[in-house]
């Protein structure tokens, strides 16, 4: 009664929140220019300054557990220079997350992921990975690296323990921003080692499609790799020569020629002393026959 009849209410189309999305989201092409303004800031910064002059196009964040050294930690000095910002536990990253718990790995595929939203890393030590609460370090997007080397002072040539500065580069590397690699691993001295013990497998990896073909690499890698022998260049009972190797080493055609050389030198010493001792004799018969065939004896004084 009085009741004004309501007609069939119809949503209308949010366009504000779609152009809300498409300004918050960032092109490649804008990720890219403002990677390589980064890093080209990055080489005109004079040693020692800080990291918040430069901003990097994509966050990066860690979870830290305190079971590293905090003198030795990549992850931290990261966070001091302001490149990584650390996560609580429980809070959630939307990112890309590398972490144990993953069941995928980290592919080219990912680019858009990492230029979007970032990339985070588990900063734990190696030896406590069953005390590590990983179900409390959660997001959308948890990935595995495959197979490399470590280049850090701790874990130097081991496989797949990577300090967070490693890890960060690795996963750059693969998804194609390799300035940002670059731009990480220079703030630590050895950094670039790095890039330089796992280049063949980062490129492998980086022109990757599927994360099959990505596996397919690294398993091809595996078996092909020659088993390394341990060597103790102190172990006598080998066999094997050693040199030093703060030496140059010469070929063994040298070595050879110097023996030659040597054994040569010693037979002409041998000449030479014969010889001498010969004219000595001469030299004493032509004496005993001018004093009339006697000769004093020498005598010891």
């Amino acid at each position: 009664m009085g009741r004004k009849k309501q007609g069939k209410f119809v949503r209308s189309d949010n366009k504000g929140k779609d152009k809300r999305h498409k300004i918050k989201g960032k092109s490649l092409e804008a990720f890219t220019e403002e990677m390589h303004t980064a890093f080209e800031a990055s080489l005109h910064l004079d040693e020692g300054a800080e990291a918040p002059q430069m901003k990097l196009p994509c966050p990066l964040a860690m979870w830290d557990l305190g079971h590293c050294d905090p003198k030795r930690c990549t992850g931290r000095k990261l966070v001091r220079k302001g490149f990584v910002r650390n996560l609580r536990l429980n809070q959630r990253f939307n990112g890309l997350i590398l972490s144990p718990m993953g069941t995928k790995y980290v592919t080219p595929a990912d680019r858009e992921i990492v230029a979007q939203s970032g990339l985070a890393v588990i900063d734990c030590s190696w030896a406590k990975l069953e005390e590590t609460p990983f179900n409390k370090m959660v997001g959308a997007h948890p990935r595995l690296l495959p197979y490399l080397v470590a280049a850090n002072p701790v874990n130097y040539g081991k496989p797949c323990k990577l300090s967070c500065v490693e890890a960060f580069a690795a996963t750059f590397c693969i998804v194609g921003f390799e300035e940002l690699a670059l731009l990480l691993l220079k703030k630590f001295k050895w950094g670039t080692v790095f890039l330089d013990l796992n280049k063949v497998l980062l490129e492998q990896y980086a022109a990757c499609q599927t994360e099959d073909e990505l596996l397919s690499v690294e398993k091809e890698f595996l078996t092909s790799k020659p088993e390394e022998e341990d060597f103790d260049p102190f172990d006598t009972s080998t066999g094997i020569e050693c040199r030093n190797l703060n030496r140059p080493q010469c070929d063994l055609e040298d070595d050879d020629s110097t023996e030659e050389d040597s054994d040569t030198s010693e037979d002409n010493d041998e000449d030479e002393a014969e010889n001498e001792k010969s004219n000595s004799s001469t030299m004493l018969r032509i004496a005993s026959h001018n004093d009339g065939g006697q000769a004093e004896p020498e005598t010891s004084q």
